[in-house]
């Protein structure tokens, strides 16, 4: 399976970056799973799918602008992984990430949306929709730290990946996506403090990097995105239509 393939491919890496895994038996062999991970590194989905690899394959929600980059989009296509467009509510996605955890696959979701950059942001609704639209998913927390330390070769990283379940329990009756998806990201941040990227840590990314998230309109400052239609409903079943 590719998958299996390029993620062992990446076996240096962890062992560069001393990395460590705690928890691995949080983490189902088998059964639909939404798995929530910090971000504060591109390195970390790399390292999470590493230290995953022994219980099974991950699906992740991965913005859309990786499938316009020349091969990366059918590689990522032949992994399984699933294109969001970050803060416009992409229904779309999030159907399709149902979908995947109704036939029993890992989907993993990073409650911030995107790289962190070092600053504290607001967590997006999300993981609270699809832990709502798939309650028979478990709900498993992933606080990965170290993984910012790359940039800085040729010290080595010091990498922990740590799998647990979220000791606030998961989604409540009656609880809004959006406070869900709050509360998970506040238990991951108190083990995994936010960190920024890059060998200059400079707090908010580059002026590039600023430029960037400006023009995607995803910087924490700006208004939430607007929810996708029937926000706090099931996505619709084969036969039934959405509304405008």
């Amino acid at each position: 399976m590719l998958y299996d393939v390029l993620v062992s491919l990446a076996r240096p890496l962890g062992w560069w970056g001393r990395m460590r895994v705690d928890g691995l038996e949080h983490l189902p062999a088998e059964g639909p799973v939404l798995l929530a991970p910090n971000h504060d590194s591109q390195m970390d989905p790399v390292l999470i799918s590493l230290a995953a690899l022994p219980r099974r394959m991950l699906r992740y929600l991965a913005g859309d602008d990786l499938w316009r980059i020349p091969l990366v989009g059918a590689v990522l296509d032949g992994m399984g992984q699933i294109p969001i467009t970050r803060g416009r509510g992409d229904r779309r996605a999030l159907e399709r990430a149902v979908d995947a955890l109704k036939a029993g696959d890992a989907v993993t979701v990073f409650p911030e949306g995107r790289l962190s950059w070092g600053q504290r942001l607001r967590a997006r609704s999300g993981l609270g929709l699809l832990a709502g639209w798939a309650p028979e998913a478990k709900v498993v927390l992933c606080a990965i730290t170290g993984s910012t330390d790359f940039v800085r070769f040729p010290t080595r990283p010091r990498v922990t990946v740590s799998f647990f379940p979220p000791a606030t329990g998961g989604i409540r009756p009656g609880e809004e996506p959006a406070a869900f998806s709050a509360r998970m990201l506040q238990e991951l941040r108190a083990r995994a403090p936010v960190t920024p990227a890059g060998r200059k840590r400079i707090i908010g990314g580059s002026p590039k990097v600023r430029r960037t998230l400006a023009r995607n309109r995803t910087l924490n400052e700006l208004p939430p995105e607007p929810p996708p239609p029937l926000s706090s409903a099931p996505p619709p079943q084969p036969g039934e239509q959405m509304g405008d």
